[in-house]
This record gives C-alpha cells, sequence and structure tokens, in this order.
C-alpha cells in the first residue's frame, strides 16, 4: 500500500486514481468526525463532501515534512467544523463513541449478541449525552485522542495548542465525562 504522501504526489500530477484511494482511505475519518460534532447522518454526509473539497482545492498545501496526512486532514476537517459551527451557532456532538459510527452499526457486529449490541447502544447513547454536557474545548480533546486515536503531537498541530494544554483538556474531560456517567448510573464495568 502506497503512503498517503506518495498518493498527494500523484493526485498533484492529475492521477484520478490516487485522488479515489486518498477519498477511500479517509473517508470513514472525516465523516466519523463530522458525525460526531453533528450528531445527524446527513448533515455529517454533507460536511464530509465539503470537507473532501476543501482538502481538493488545497492539497498542495499538504507539506509532508510538517507531519502525517491524517494531521493535516483532521486539522482541515475540524477547521471546517469549526466554521460550520459558527454559521449554525449550535453545540453538538456525537451518538457514538465506537469507532465504527453510528449505533444502527451495533447491532449489525459480528459476533456480538442481540443484547450485547443493545447494551453496545445504550452506552454510547449515555457516553453521547454526556459529552455534550462538557465544554467544547474538553470534548474537542478528548474526541480527537479516545474516538480519533491521535497522539498528543498530532492534537497540538490540529489545535494550535502547546502539548501540555492538550493533556490537560484531555485528563479535565475524562474525570469530567466520567463524573458524568456516574452521575447517570454507567458503571465501571459498562463504561
Amino acid at each position: 500500500m502506497e503512503p498517503d504522501s506518495q498518493l498527494v504526489a500523484q493526485c498533484l500530477r492529475g492521477e484520478a486514481a490516487a485522488w479515489e484511494e486518498l477519498v477511500r482511505r479517509h473517508t470513514r475519518r472525516v465523516y466519523n468526525l463530522a458525525y460526531r460534532f453533528t450528531s445527524n447522518r446527513q448533515e455529517a454526509e454533507d460536511l464530509s463532501q465539503e470537507v473532501f473539497l476543501r482538502i481538493y482545492r488545497t492539497l498542495a498545501s499538504y507539506r509532508a515534512v510538517h507531519g502525517e496526512f491524517t494531521t493535516w486532514l483532521t486539522s482541515v476537517t475540524r477547521n471546517l467544523l469549526i466554521d460550520h459551527y459558527r454559521r449554525t451557532r449550535r453545540d453538538r456532538l456525537t451518538d457514538s463513541i465506537d469507532e465504527e459510527g453510528s449505533p444502527a452499526e451495533h447491532k449489525a457486529a459480528p459476533g456480538r449478541r442481540p443484547d450485547e449490541s443493545a447494551s453496545a447502544s445504550e452506552l454510547s447513547a449515555q457516553v453521547q449525552h454526556a459529552l455534550t454536557k462538557i465544554s467544547p474545548e474538553l470534548r474537542e480533546a478528548v474526541i480527537l485522542r479516545d474516538l480519533q486515536g491521535l497522539d498528543y503531537r498530532e492534537i497540538q498541530q490540529v489545535l494550535s495548542v502547546p502539548e501540555g494544554t492538550v493533556k490537560s483538556r484531555i485528563n479535565r474531560g475524562r474525570i469530567e465525562l466520567a463524573r458524568l456517567l456516574t452521575q447517570m448510573g454507567v458503571t465501571g464495568d459498562r463504561a
């Protein structure tokens, strides 16, 4: 499999297949991030398309020496989501903590009993509800670390804040999330 930076170079040379591969590789990441911020499937799909249009138009500005393509992609996605938030003036978030996406996907999980799927969907809904109660800056840090799997350096680049601030926001966000989940009656063996 070719590295993303090589695919970017091929895209810049006009190779359509390379662009298709980049989109295929990163559609789920972009969609999941958009869905976590909007809690709306259609809106997340629309925003994902906007992200890829923006990526296509600004692809020449990506520099591999400054970091991984996924970090740059996440930063572009985040900026578009912030723009969207400012336009709509709403503060919404995901209904799924699961990397798979929406709760509807839980029922189709292979090897999972129906009661496990229902429990996972219920837990996802509870976590979603708790996430909407914490501040946007803490929520964003927790999403990028715990849901998107970015490392501290990548989050620092995406958020444009010092690494200490990243760690502090993640820690405070996790503590606040745990407190809210405890208040909601979610036990440690389920969370």
